[in-house]
This record gives structure tokens, sequence and C-alpha cells, in this order.
């Protein structure tokens, strides 16, 4: 008998006990509240695209439940913020319960359109507050987000069908309907200014016959899955310029994703690539910066013709490749590439390349990556699993820097074949190429022949200021300092700062600099 009275007797204290506390008795609050922030800063969104996901705490310090009366937007339903409190959404919030000693989260989210407001001149500051109650226990936390204006590139979508427009693309000068969601530029589209930043929703085709101009200090910002497309017998022209002020780079053509959030600014992958097609011709890029892609540039075919020239640029944080070269021309001097999750240069299918005093680096730390910095090759494996060769015309490196955090970082991968030609040179060049393993051998990794590595320095610092930041200057202590050879060094005579280089020429893209005893 007695194994039973003790649980009923438990039984019983519990429920006259619970009958007693006043758990759910709530206080008014009292204006007591404290909170993670004072302001809430959204940072800066595009006009009509809604901003991510930020979020507030709310502390009650008390040793009292406590009943917040209302918990609104300054603005109530004429507001441009949304907030999520305890699961719920809107915009008003009326006797919010909050335990002693603990706290609460609200998310708050935008999407604003700049048109709704006069003269907003490019951008517009937007600002609210949440209110915590009224009267003398009022509190309040800004909100404040800046809103720019845009110029938006996208592709048609039948509201009907929802279908979204799809490109059509000339290849080989056969039309083939593709599953790209973009459209062709329009003719008055084909000029790309710096009055606005342009938005790019899907690929943005440049026609047959057209030539797509970018003006210095144009802005260029894509949605995911988007980029450019630049067809046979169209071009592309980047013309940016030197910019003196390099925290602002007010003169450069930037091309990045359309997330604007610090989180964002250096995020791999965010958007597509800049694609060349076969057949397209003339392609120039000067004073450029493009991140954050999955393939920077992708160049096809004309692999003896002036398809690409590239100078005073920088690529870097792409998903895959910086740039990705098949079978085709590419000319580059002051060129900077680091960052990618394969090579952030691969020359791949044979083809045509000149790199002159360009820093080549990859000091990728978001995993693992399988190829080199630098990659050359002369073959590709088709879907039937042939593989297909052809001639490296020419591969030169001259003055330049190719480094890593791994090793080696190239690799010269030749299928030989008689009937074709591997050409390459490596000229005044500091690179890291390590093999400790003999894992390479053969003429191509003979480097003792000095018709392919003349002056060519093994293994030794390049003293870049913070590679993982993408600050690819070097310092004095650089094994890269006063190595340039002059020849080259007069085709290229000021570094991508504006920087002298003739007097002593430097390796890579940048003369060195001293840096400060802090750094």
């Amino acid at each position: 008998m007695k194994n039973y009275i003790y649980p009923v007797l438990t039984i019983c204290f519990l429920i006259l006990w619970s009958s007693c506390r006043k758990d759910f008795e709530f206080s008014p609050s009292t204006g007591n509240l404290a909170f993670s922030k004072d302001t809430v800063y959204l940072d800066t969104i595009f006009t009509n695209i809604g901003s991510s996901t930020y979020n507030l705490k709310v502390y009650n310090n008390s040793d009292d439940d406590i009943l917040i009366p209302t918990l609104k937007l300054g603005l109530g339903d004429a507001s441009q913020y949304r907030l999520s409190v305890d699961g719920l959404t809107g915009k008003t919030f009326e006797n919010i319960e909050l335990l002693a000693n603990d706290s609460l989260f609200i998310f708050v989210e935008t999407t604003v359109d700049i048109n709704n407001f006069p003269n907003p001149n490019g951008e517009y500051l937007y600002t609210d507050q949440i209110e915590f109650d009224s009267g003398n226990n009022l509190q309040e936390v800004q909100l404040v987000t800046l809103i720019k204006d845009a110029i938006f590139i996208y592709p048609d979508r039948d509201n009907t069908t929802k279908i979204i427009e799809t490109l059509t693309l000339n290849i080989d000068g056969d039309l083939v309907e593709t599953d790209l969601q973009g459209r062709e530029l329009l003719p008055e589209e084909l000029t790309f200014t710096n009055e606005k930043p342009y938005v790019i929703y899907g690929f943005a085709g440049v026609p047959t016959g057209e030539t797509l101009t970018i003006e210095a200090g144009a802005r260029l910002h894509f949605h995911e899955n988007s980029g450019i497309i630049v067809q046979s017998g169209a071009s592309i022209n980047v013309n940016g310029a030197f910019s003196p002020d390099q925290e602002t780079l007010e003169n450069e053509v930037i091309f990045e994703g359309d997330r604007l959030e610090p989180n964002f600014s250096e995020r791999p992958g965010q958007w597509g690539t800049i694609w060349l097609l076969d057949g397209s011709v003339n392609n120039t890029f000067s004073y450029a910066t493009i991140k954050n892609a999955l393939v920077g540039i992708l160049s096809d075919g004309n692999a003896t013709a002036d398809k690409l020239t590239i100078s005073n640029s920088q690529i870097y944080n792409s998903a895959s490749f910086g740039i990705l070269g098949r079978n085709t021309s590419i000319e580059a001097e002051n060129v900077v590439l680091n960052n990618a999750g394969q090579s952030v240069l691969a020359t791949t299918f044979g083809g045509k390349y000149n790199f002159t005093h360009c820093t080549i680096a990859n000091y990728w730390n978001n995993g693992p990556r399988p190829l080199p910095a630098l990659l050359v090759n002369n073959f590709i494996v088709d879907e039937d699993d042939t593989t297909i060769v052809t001639d490296l015309v020419e591969a030169n490196f001259n003055n330049c820097i190719i480094y890593g955090n791994d090793n080696p970082e190239f690799i010269l991968d030749e299928v030989e074949d008689n009937a074709v030609s591997f050409n390459f040179k490596f000229t005044n060049c500091l690179v890291r190429f390590d093999d400790r393993n003999n894992n390479f051998t053969g003429n191509n990794f003979d480097f003792e022949n000095t018709t392919l590595y003349e002056n060519v320095i093994f293994n030794q610092d390049p003293d870049f200021k913070d590679p993982e930041a993408n600050m690819l200057i070097i310092g004095d202590n650089s094994a890269a300092n006063g190595q340039g050879n002059a020849f080259f060094a007069n085709q290229v005579p000021t570094d991508i700062l504006n920087i002298n280089r003739t007097k002593t020429p430097d390796l890579g893209a940048y003369q060195h600099i001293t840096f400060p005893e802090d750094d």
C-alpha cells in the first residue's frame, strides 16, 4: 500500500504548488528593456529588391515577468519594413510576454521602391523605428537602410504560363535555342554608363554585329545564375580608367553580385560569368574588377585572332575559374588573379596566350582545390570520352608571379601528338613549383632548358601584403623585387597602380612598396 501512497502525495503536492504559483501573472513593462543594438542598419539594397533578414534581441533583465503592451513600427502600416516577433509577422503587435531574465528575437526585413520618394538623386536613406510601449515608457530602436536606384535588365516573363524568356545563341552560324534565362540587349542598352548601377537578371546577350560598351565608373551587378554572353560577331569593350582613390575605385568598372550587404562582399560564386562565345572578336577589358563569379571570364575559340585583350584588371573570388580559355587567344598585361576554387587561370585546349607583368596567385581557403593556380593544356575530352588535341600556338609568361598556398602552382598537361605543337616559355618569373616526389618529368619540366625557362625563380617568398584578402602588392622583401626583364617592362611601362617600372622593374602587376610596421 505504501508504494502507492508516495506517488499520490507527490502528484497532489505538485498540483497544489502549481496552483499557488504566479508564473502567468505578467506586470506591465516600465520602459526598462535592453537591446542588442540601438540602431539596426539593414545595409544597402537596390530599389524593389528585398533585403537580407536582420535581427534585434530584446532583453528583460528584471526579476519580473513583463508584458509589453505594444510593439510596432513607427510608420505603422505605411512602413516599408516588416517584422517577425515570436514567429508572427506584421507591423503592430500587442501584449508581448517576456519572462524574467529572458529575451526575444525580432527579425527585420525591407523592400523599398525609391520612386515613391521625391528627388532621390540615385539613392535614398530610408528610416523608421521600432517602438516599444508608449508615453513615459516609450523605447525606440532605429531602422536605417540606404536604397540605391538602378537600371534593371531582365528577361520577359509570361504571367499566364510563368515561362521566362530564354536566349537563342548564334553558334557557328546556327541559331541554337538554349535554356539560359535572359534576352538580347536592345540597341539603346548597348552603352552602360556610370550614371546608375545596372542590375542584371539572367544572361544579357550582346547581339551578333553589335558592341557592348561599358564606360569608366560603371557598376554592374548580377543576380544568381546571371551574366553577359557576347555572341559570334559581337564584342564587349570595357573602358575603365585608373582611379587615384584605390578605396572607391571611382573610375574602375566593377562586375559583382547584386547583394550589397557586407557579408556578401567577398563571397565566391554569386553569379555566372562573362562568356565570350566562339566567333566574338576584339573584346577588351581595361581597369576592370570582376569578383565573386562562378567563372570570371570564359573565352571560347579564335585561337590565333585577337579574341581578348585585358589590362590593368583584377579577377578574384571565383568559385571555379578566374579566366578559363578554351582554344582561344588572350593578351594580358598588369592583370591580378587570385582566389578560385579550381584555377585562377586555365589555358586549355591549346590556343595563344601572352601574359606580361601579371600576378597569377591562388590562396583559396574555402576548401580543397584540385588544380594549381595556372593550368596549361592542349586537349579536351568530349561527351563520347574521346580526347581531342590541338595546337598550343604559344603560352608566354613574362615578368610574372605564379604562386599560391598549394604546390605546385602551375602544371603543363600535354597530350603528345606529333601533328600538333606545344609551345610555351616562362621568362623572368617567380613561381611555386617544388616537385619533391618527382611526379613531373619530361621535357616540359626541364628547368635547365633556357628556351623554356629563362631567369625563373623557384619557391621564394613573393611577400604579398595579404593574399587571403586579395591584397597582392609586394613588399621590400619580395623575391620579385627588381627581377624584371627590361624589355618586357618597357612594353608595360607602368604598373597597375600607374607607377613607373622601367628603371628597376619588379615581377608581377605591382611595383613593390614598403609596408607600414604594423602590417
